[in-house]
């Protein structure tokens, strides 16, 4: 994606299948937050935290069905935010919290971390916070997938 990015490797299918626009410098940003997301994720909090767990379900299930559920659904837009909508903000709350819930019943039940009702609530916190940051309109000026991602592990960090 650096490579790309910045102009010094030409891939035309990949700028088009990863950018909105079929701008390369594109890469340089949400797809970029994205990949190091998931691989920071992936290297730091592997299986045995819930802040990794919480941070790649927000963005991965939560900020990918915000977009598709704001475009079809988005009719009612948030006060704060002309960009945003209610239906999308409120399909990454949910999403995010309940593939969270389901990665911790999954990674619990191989032993890796242990399962609770306080998880559970944490997580409802975590995707809530990252919600409301992907709705604010920073959110649009900063790339969602870094406020995203910011917003997990720092809260996550916070309470788990």
């Amino acid at each position: 994606m650096l490579l790309i990015g910045s102009g010094i490797w030409k891939d035309e299918a990949t700028v088009k299948s990863m950018s909105r626009y079929g701008n390369y410098r594109e890469l340089l940003k949400g797809p970029l937050y994205y990949a190091i997301t998931v691989t920071l994720a992936c290297v730091v909090y592997w299986r045995t935290s819930p802040i990794g767990i919480a941070a790649l379900c927000n963005l991965c299930a939560g900020d990918g069905l915000a977009d598709v559920v704001g475009r079809r659904l988005g009719r009612k837009k948030l006060p704060y935010n002309r960009n945003k909508s209610v239906a999308g903000s409120v399909a990454m709350a949910t999403a995010g919290f309940l593939s969270s819930v389901g990665y911790m019943y999954y990674f619990s039940y191989f032993g890796y971390i242990q399962e609770g009702w306080g998880m559970i609530l944490h997580f409802l916190v975590v995707s809530l916070a990252s919600a409301l940051v992907e709705s604010l309109p920073i959110s649009t000026e900063l790339d969602d997938n870094l406020t995203v991602s910011l917003t997990s592990i720092f809260i996550g960090s916070l309470i788990f």
